[in-house]
């Protein structure tokens, strides 16, 4: 009898202790801009929505929970932010700074990337699987190492990259939907087994937009007629995305779930801003084009309808997560960068974020927007760029120039120069890579062939006689970059 008591007391303790932890889904697009939904990701700028995309289901989302105006990737490229999330570390630290190949034939040349997550890694899923935790990864990994299982998931789709998204088609574009229905599969075996559980679903979208369904990419032939078919497709593709964010939604709502779940939706990078939303640069940059991105959250106790203006980025995640696990801070690595958003959450978006150092670094030391190498600081409001081709340096006031149009660095002298001082002690202390001078550079030699990513068209981008970084004379196309 007393056996029987004991089995129950610990079965019962088990089920408590999992209710008193939440369940955590974690949503990521590939290549989707800060104003690339229509909901608006700032209060008092409305190039923050999209006028093209219908994402009514983000916009359910948003009116349910918080949204962060100033949340971003941690790179400008997809890699980089994905094992950057994993592990709570900066792409600098991790010597993984980007997804494309090098390019050759610059007056810098990049540093050698490490192209696959350790296993010396401690990952988000392998923390919280050892809290007790319940974990899966559906989509797009695209960071290797074996794939999903060798690092904490005990559900996933294998070691998968971009290639994963072009084999689905109508009626299951992108596998969107096929991710929606796993995700709830695995909720409802958690639940039943009175498990907490992760769920992060990487999806393929905006990669193939091609292959978005074929009555979506009617009604946009029909509404944006005139425009490119890039546009028609990336807008389709976007509203079956939305509509897969939907289904995700709806399972955790109709398995009763949705007081002891949190919902994140991010984007892995930035996708230019332009005319569109304002915002300078694009992707394989550090301008706020690149890696300023969405960032909405709901879940108990988040006040609906909220904002936040605090910087976030995407290795906050990792200690926000073991924060809600129970995860012990002496099983968290030291060299974690990230800080918990949680109070932030759970104060109506007030306050700040404690990290191990109080600024956020965007590491970008390689050729792929027309701006060269880059490397960005950002302090409070302000925020430095650093032009690896010649170190110069401009400085921005984000709050009164989101767009980066105005270079402060000869007016505010001084904090231009605190700014990069900063930044060098932080690229000194992670051990960051850094481009090494070509001693083969060519300056007469014909411009390389890009390789994807959009420029910010700042002074990088036309000195040394008006050719761009590496002696360009014109810029060709850029071929689809492999992040």
């Amino acid at each position: 009898m007393r056996i029987v008591v004991l089995v129950i007391c610990l079965v019962t303790s088990s089920i408590a202790a999992a209710a008193d932890r939440p369940n955590i889904i974690l949503m990521m697009s590939d290549d989707q801009g800060w104003g690339g939904l229509s909901v608006a990701m700032h209060p008092d700028f409305p190039g923050s929505r999209s006028e093209i995309h219908h994402t009514p289901n983000l916009e359910k989302l948003a009116a349910q929970g918080m949204r962060f105006s100033m949340g971003y990737a941690p790179a400008p490229v997809c890699s980089p932010t994905r094992i950057s999330i994993q592990t709570g570390k900066s792409p600098a630290q991790l010597h993984w700074t980007k997804a494309a190949p090098a390019e050759t034939g610059h007056l810098l040349i990049e540093p050698r990337l490490i192209r696959q997550i350790s296993n010396s890694e401690k990952t988000v899923g392998e923390l919280l699987q050892s809290a007790g935790y319940a974990t899966a990864h559906y989509g797009k990994w695209h960071i290797s190492g074996g794939g999903p299982g060798e690092h904490g998931y005990g559900e996933h789709d294998g070691d998968t990259g971009n290639e994963n998204a072009f084999q689905f088609q109508d009626p299951n574009p992108v596998d969107i939907f096929g991710m929606a229905d796993r995700a709830e599969k695995f909720m409802a075996k958690s639940q039943k087994a009175g498990k907490p559980f992760y769920i992060q679903l990487s999806w393929n979208a905006l990669h193939a937009s091609e292959n978005a369904m074929k009555a979506t990419m009617a009604k946009y032939q029909k509404s944006l007629a005139g425009q490119n078919e890039k546009q028609i497709s990336t807008a389709a593709i976007t509203e079956d995305l939305d509509t897969g964010v939907g289904r995700v939604m709806d399972s955790v709502d109709r398995l009763g779930l949705s007081d002891s779940t949190y919902v994140f939706y991010i984007a892995d990078n930035g996708a230019g801003g332009g005319r569109r939303n304002g915002l300078r640069g694009g992707k394989g940059g550090v301008w706020e084009g690149g890696i300023r991105v969405p960032w909405i959250v709901r879940g108990p106790g988040i006040p609906a309808n909220s904002w936040c203006h605090t910087p976030v980025v995407g290795y906050d995640l990792l200690p926000t997560f073991c924060e809600w696990a129970g995860v012990a801070p002496s099983s968290i690595p030291a060299t974690v960068e990230g800080g918990s958003i949680v109070s932030l959450l759970t104060s109506e978006g007030q306050g700040g974020v404690r990290r191990s150092r109080e600024e956020l670094v965007f590491h970008f030391p390689h050729y792929q927007g027309v701006d060269g190498p880059q490397s960005a600081l950002l302090l409070g409001n302000l925020k430095v760029i650093r032009f690896l081709e010649d170190n110069h340096v401009e400085l921005y006031d984000l709050s009164k120039d989101i767009a980066e149009r105005t270079d402060l660095a000869q007016e505010k002298p001084a904090e231009a120069r605190q700014l990069n001082d900063r930044l060098t002690a932080y690229l000194k202390a992670i051990d960051a890579q850094l481009p090494e001078k070509n001693p083969d550079f060519d300056p007469n030699a014909p411009a390389p062939e890009r390789k994807g990513g959009k420029g910010g068209g700042g002074k990088a981008g036309a000195m040394k006689g008006g050719k761009s970084p590496g002696g360009q004379k014109g810029r060709k196309a850029a071929p689809k970059e492999q992040g």
